[in-house]
């Protein structure tokens, strides 16, 4: 039993996670190689490696002719006097399997299938490796800073680098070596020289994967993210939606006295978040996510995907955000194309009439003077 051989095979599949069946057919690929180099071919060599033993024998299938003059080629014929020294039964035109002995090739020869073997090593390893991380693609992962390659930042996410290019870094955000941050996989290529992965820091779905490993109830399937809109770096807002009805869907994403989203701001280098509830009703929808926005009345046309908003006149300045954030991403988050206006505005507008607008109760002395401090800190003015 080839003992050094069995031990460096079990190392290489647990290291390297290569099959042993797979470092069996490079060896018999190697020692073919080697007979080809030292003979001038193989076309009539077999290899047969016993999986067990790791005992191995390398033959050649010769031709038996009668006599030595009738050899015309010493790698295919064999004269009847040798091949009888061989096997006692063998008889002309015979084919015999000839044993070669390995430890008779050329240093060159040697040298050749040892290559063969570390090349196929080094193709496995690759391909385990890509396959590693093309299953994580689309997800998050965890990895280490390493140095910055230009404006580019290099992540080792573990047996492979990542490349954080500068178009999906979040803006101000600064990364010292060594720092362990998480990073979305926008793509896994295989190149020859290994997998090329890019990932990203500004994708909408680093926040929905962030979510469903931090909150129970959205990787069990018990609460949804049905939309989400992000300006990373500084704002995200996303609609949820509970399958169960004694299950809140905010709630459970925020978490007792705000853990769960808190965790996931921190990730997120503070980046304020906004978690609202789905609603099947598009003018709901659109109130719930223009919060913390007060809203008086809202008219929704679902074929053209537009909607006309109307909030307090206090309220317009914290209905659209600061540079239109609020508005914007409230759009993206519904689908809809969203007009806002004061109640003055709408009041003055031409042709306007209440009764064109779905209105939802308001009091508005309860609301007069309330800024979405108490409930939604993410809502104040910046």
């Amino acid at each position: 039993m080839n003992k050094e051989l069995m031990e460096a095979l079990d190392i290489l599949e647990k290291e390297k996670e290569i099959s042993k069946e797979t470092l069996f057919e490079a060896i018999e690929n190697s020692l073919l190689t080697a007979c080809k180099n030292h003979f001038g071919k193989a076309d009539n060599v077999k290899v047969e490696i016993d999986r067990e033993t790791c005992d191995f024998l390398v033959y050649a299938e010769k031709e038996v002719v009668e006599t030595a003059d009738d050899v015309e080629d010493d790698c295919l014929q064999i004269a009847y006097d040798e091949a009888k020294e061989l096997s006692k039964k063998v008889k002309v035109g015979d084919v015999l399997n000839v044993e070669i002995k390995s430890k008779e090739f050329g240093r060159i020869a040697t040298q050749n299938a040892k290559n063969v073997i570390l090349q196929k090593i080094r193709e496995e390893e690759r391909s385990v490796i890509y396959n590693q991380y093309f299953e994580k693609e689309k997800d998050v992962v965890t990895g280490v800073v390493q140095r910055n390659i230009g404006k580019n930042i290099s992540i080792n996410l573990g047996k492979a680098d990542a490349m954080l290019a500068e178009s999906e870094q979040v803006k101000g955000e600064v990364f010292r070596p060594t720092e362990r941050i998480k990073v979305y996989i926008l793509e896994v290529k295989n190149t020859s020289k290994g997998p090329r992965i890019s990932v990203s820091r500004t994708h909408p779905e680093l926040v929905k994967r962030l979510f469903e490993s931090e909150v129970t109830e959205i990787k069990d399937g018990t609460v949804e993210i049905m939309s989400i809109a992000r300006e990373a770096g500084s704002r995200t807002k996303i609609a949820v939606w509970s399958n169960n009805p004694n299950v809140d869907a905010v709630g459970a994403c925020v978490g007792m006295n705000g853990a769960r989203v808190n965790a996931i701001v921190e990730e997120l280098r503070g980046e304020k978040i906004d978690i609202v509830p789905w609603d099947e009703n598009p003018g709901n929808l659109i109130q719930n996510a223009l919060s913390p926005a007060k809203v008086v009345a809202v008219f929704a046309d679902p074929d053209e995907k537009t909607a006309k908003v109307v909030v307090p006149d206090y309220q317009l300045s914290l209905a659209i955000g600061k540079e239109g954030q609020n508005a914007r991403l409230a759009a993206r988050l519904t689908g809809y194309k969203i007009d806002i206006k004061s109640e003055t505005q709408a009041k003055d507008a031409p042709g306007f009439r209440y009764e064109d607008y779905m209105y939802d109760e308001y009091d508005e002395e309860e609301y007069e003077g309330e800024y979405a401090e108490d409930e939604y800190e993410t809502g104040k003015e910046e």
